[in-house]
């Protein structure tokens, strides 16, 4: 094989700044969850409830903006660099269009949106779900904008930027959490408001940083009001499958949800709380899914199919071998980490058993449905991967959700376990499909 594209030391330069910088993200839902925890279960419950619901437009804008970082990485693979700048813009430009719509319907109708989802939980949840949404709502913008442009960081390998943006914003996200909730006594207001400004500060800060010349990519000022429909069809042609995975996706972790609503307050708080713990277990799983599409995106850019699929096995050992030791370490803390957490006994024993069920299976099933799976993007086998995550997502999990959980009687426990069951069947099906070489074929530009 010829001379590698990427050392050692540039996977190393890729890998742990992204790892870093998903830690600290993570931290901001953790922070929230925690403060909040002082305030009682019913905050804690419903902040959960709409994180859940969140994330259904975090996802999308993370699908758009991977739709994007697909394409300028194989610009810059084949040294098109104008070409990788246009591209960039254009996301930034579509980013802002769609999280602006979405944030608009969401402060319009969010109160009928929550009793639409979890219209059977208490009355005391449904007014903390409400107060939190409507607040989010205005984040949503800047979600999106830091997503387009963290996009074209990790694109050209620069991640040490975004790592670093991360840090101050959680920065402001936890002082601020603090002063709201035990300062000035906001409840859930005063852990939905630095939230915002944490995300308005990281946006702001990013784009600014993507005009810079010493980039060698960068937007460029005269694309941020063109619709470029080549390069949007290029872009779309990634990000729309993506999105309606991701959408679908999140819609039975909503319907989920309501369906966790009625096994009572304390199982709600400790699904909540578990999922905040499994936001950090799954980093490393989630951090390495740009790593995948930067040096497979850039490997077929050149038209080295050989060098991708040397990649693509040599990032699956790191995958492996990363997450299996931080899901170790992570499920070895959560009992230190309950010992914080101002709930019943009863809900920390539940807790600590779903982050076991999550961890073992996170570290060996999930690098193969989740990394791998944007690895198959990046060459643009989108409808391949997209076919098979929404089988499992809604033949796997969403059924054996119902079954396990209301049928069985095991309640979260057992919405847990259809997980687990739909990344193992996504993970087979994504390992045989890059075993077989038929992504070799694909072409995205």
């Amino acid at each position: 094989m010829k001379e590698k594209m990427f050392s050692n030391q540039d996977l190393k330069k890729m890998i742990i700044p992204l790892f870093f910088e998903q830690l600290l993200m993570a931290l901001v839902g953790i922070a929230d969850v925690f403060v909040i925890g002082f305030v009682g279960e019913s905050a804690v419950s419903g902040v959960s409830l709409v994180n859940s619901f969140n994330t259904i437009f975090l996802n999308l804008f993370t699908a758009l903006a991977s739709g994007g970082a697909v394409v300028i990485s194989q610009y810059i693979g084949r040294q098109e660099k104008d070409h990788a700048g246009e591209s960039a813009t254009q996301l930034l430009t579509i980013s802002v269009l769609f999280s602006t719509i979405l944030s608009a319907v969401i402060l319009w109708k969010n109160e009928s949106i929550m009793r639409l989802m979890f219209g059977k939980v208490e009355d005391d949840v449904m007014s903390a779900c409400v107060t939190y949404l409507r607040i989010s709502a205005y984040s949503y913008p800047a979600l999106a904008i830091y997503n387009a442009g963290a996009a074209l960081y990790r694109s050209f390998g620069k991640t040490s930027t975004t790592m670093y943006l991360s840090l101050l914003s959680n920065v402001i996200n936890v002082v601020g959490n603090c002063i709201g909730v035990f300062g000035l006594h906001a409840g859930i207001a005063g852990v939905a408001w630095p939230s915002l400004i944490s995300r308005t500060f990281s946006a702001v800060v990013i784009t600014a940083l993507c005009f810079s010349s010493r980039n060698p990519v960068q937007y460029q000022k005269s694309w941020i009001l063109k619709i470029d429909g080549k390069l949007q069809k290029k872009i779309l042609r990634i990000a729309l499958p993506n999105g309606l995975e991701s959408g679908v996706f999140q819609l039975v972790k909503v319907a989920l949800s309501s369906v966790v609503a009625l096994f009572g307050t304390y199982q709600i708080a400790a699904n909540g709380v578990a999922q905040s713990i499994w936001s950090i277990s799954a980093l490393v799983c989630v951090s390495m899914g740009p790593v995948f599409i930067t040096v497979i995106g850039q490997c077929m850019g050149a038209g080295d199919t050989e060098q991708a699929d040397w990649y693509f096995k040599k990032l699956m050992k790191i995958t492996l071998g990363f997450a299996v030791l931080w899901n170790g370490f992570i499920f070895a803390l959560t009992p230190v980490m309950m010992s914080f957490y101002a709930l019943a006994e009863e809900t920390k024993r539940l807790t600590i058993l779903l982050v076991l069920i999550h961890n073992l299976f996170n570290a060996v099933a999930f690098p193969f449905a989740d990394p791998l799976g944007k690895g198959l993007r990046a060459v643009g086998d989108v409808r391949f991967t997209t076919a098979m995550s929404l089988f499992t997502t809604i033949g796997v999990r969403l059924i054996f959700s119902v079954f396990f959980g209301i049928v069985l009687g095991w309640g979260v426990i057992g919405i847990a376990f259809a997980m687990c069951l739909d990344w193992s069947v996504r993970g087979i099906l994504f390992a045989l499909r890059q075993k077989s070489g038929v992504w070799k074929k694909f072409r995205v530009i």
